[in-house]
């Protein structure tokens, strides 16, 4: 007979695993890990119509994407281009970015995966007598570690040529040059911290959904167990 069981530390470990996997993701496929040094407007030309001219902006650069401005004259505006600069993996710019990706990927797969099977954890406690809770957190854990050597690496690939023409020619492994860190990358390291805190809080939703008041419910036969 299936058991439903519902507590407050098993769900918010769910719902705490589900955000950290979509935040990894969206930080992974964002363009704004770089924000380079301002560019000014094209040819600095001063609007006719405003008498003005029109302010930098500031390109952002990712793992494998970019976001620049298309100035269009005639129209005296610019518009984000966004898109992968990469077309293939070989193609990104640095080979630490290479790693990064590879490790971020795997890192993300994990995350997925364990938010995905959390989802069910309600109904399914346990998988051949192991608890799916400590299996998940052992999960959280390995993916949290492949995180950090992404995060790590990343810094590593600042001096490619793609994060010089961005961030001028001062920069270099681990030194930003003209660029600042943008919230993609805070998202990042945030999620990689979120991810250890679901791998220890795992074993306490273990814990909620097998303690000795469970039990009772169940001995009762009542197939829907709601606990604080």
């Amino acid at each position: 007979m299936c058991h439903v069981i519902v507590t407050c530390r098993s769900m918010l470990w769910t719902l705490l695993s589900i955000v950290v996997a979509f935040a990894e993701l969206i930080a992974f496929m964002s363009a704004d890990w770089l924000i380079g040094k301002a560019k000014p407007s094209s040819s600095e030309e001063v609007d006719n119509r405003t008498g003005g001219s029109q302010e930098p902006y500031h390109p952002t650069l990712g793992i494998y994407g970019r976001c620049t401005k298309i100035s269009h004259m005639q129209l005296s505006r610019r518009d984000t281009l966004c898109g992968p600069y990469a077309e293939t993996f070989s193609e990104i710019a640095s080979g630490f970015w290479q790693a990064t990706a590879i490790f971020l990927a795997v890192g993300i797969m994990i995350l997925c995966t364990v938010a995905f099977v959390s989802v069910f954890t309600m109904c399914v406690q346990s998988i051949m007598k192991k608890s799916i809770f400590n299996v998940c957190g052992l999960l959280q854990g390995i993916a949290g570690l492949f995180l950090i050597l992404g995060l790590i690496l990343y810094p590593a690939g600042w001096g490619c040529q793609k994060a010089i023409s961005y961030c001028g020619h001062y920069a270099s492994a681990y030194k930003l040059g003209d660029c600042s860190l943008g919230w993609a990358f805070y998202t990042a390291i945030g999620g990689t911290v979120l991810t250890f805190i679901c791998a220890v809080f795992s074993a306490q939703a273990e814990i909620a959904t097998s303690s000795d008041k469970v039990q009772e419910e169940i001995e009762e036969g009542k197939s829907l167990i709601c606990l604080l």
